[in-house]
């Protein structure tokens, strides 16, 4: 039984592990779905030869997470794997082999499930985010390439599916500025890119978007498909980016009144000290 829950908790840290340097790599402007995608590799070593590993390898922080990935991997699988025949062989153990069989089978389908739910990924992500502002420089080592240029916005890369809301659609139909979102470049998956594009550019599946726009929204930007769904949350986008500059120009113009009252003032005084 010890062995059967040491390979329980080997499995869960092992999630947990890829998890947090999921969030770690979206922090260096990676797509979530990417991030996670080069997690899972390195953590597995099943390798990954795709155009998206070089952009890993060829950053320092990303390299250097992946490297972690893959030590920390080589223990947990070993140790699992050693976990696991212990909990068949073990002498000691006198519950029966189809008893231990369905404990694992159970153990993992629940780990799987927890691992897959979107509440609990959507609050440990958050956790794990809030950690890592708090305890790591990432994000300041990150402006050799991707830089964050000002709270709550980011530069960061994002990758085009098939079945994505951006796909087979012109920039001028995406109206993605009025969400807030810049695109600055598209990288083709034929090593062509487009800098600064125009709106007549077409998105294609397998692009590569470099973004610049508030956290949130490229995030949503990321998970969104196409469809009537899509259409509605792109709206939303649009209504709630509306508001947001509204408000900035109430606080610029409380901010221009006050400058101006102050400004005002001390003219008066200038003008009565003169006399």
């Amino acid at each position: 039984m010890i062995a059967f829950i040491s390979l329980l908790i080997i499995l869960s840290l092992s999630i947990t592990v890829t998890r947090i340097a999921t969030v770690a790599l979206v922090h260096t402007g990676l797509s979530k779905e990417m991030a996670r995608f080069q997690a899972r590799s390195a953590f597995t070593g099943c390798g990954f030869t795709t155009t998206e590993a070089e952009q890993v390898v060829n950053h320092p922080v990303r390299r250097k997470i992946i490297l972690i990935l893959m030590l920390l991997g080589n223990i947990g699988i070993v140790s699992a794997m050693s976990s696991l025949v212990l909990t068949f062989v073990a002498r000691e153990d006198i519950t029966s082999l189809n008893l231990r069989l369905l404990l694992v089978i159970g153990g993992v389908i629940l780990i799987s499930l927890a691992a897959r739910n979107k509440w609990l990924d959507q609050h440990i992500s958050a956790l794990i985010d809030r950690i890592l502002k708090r305890y790591t420089n990432l994000e300041v080592r990150d402006y050799s390439s991707l830089l964050h240029l000002a709270r709550g916005y980011r530069v960061s890369e994002l990758q085009v599916e098939a079945d994505d809301w951006l796909a087979n659609k012109k920039l001028m139909e995406l109206q993605l500025r009025d969400e807030g979102v810049l695109v600055l470049g598209v990288q083709r998956k034929k090593s062509e890119y487009i800098g600064a594009p125009t709106g007549s550019t077409l998105i294609q599946p397998d692009d590569t978007l470099i973004l610049y726009g508030p956290v949130e929204g490229i995030e949503a930007l990321d998970q969104r498909k196409k469809g009537a769904r899509g259409d509605k949350e792109h709206k939303r986008a649009m209504k709630e980016q509306k508001r947001i500059r509204k408000e900035e120009e109430k606080k610029q113009e409380i901010l221009n009144a006050a400058q101006n009252e102050q400004t005002a003032e001390a003219e008066s005084d200038s003008s009565k000290s003169k006399k």
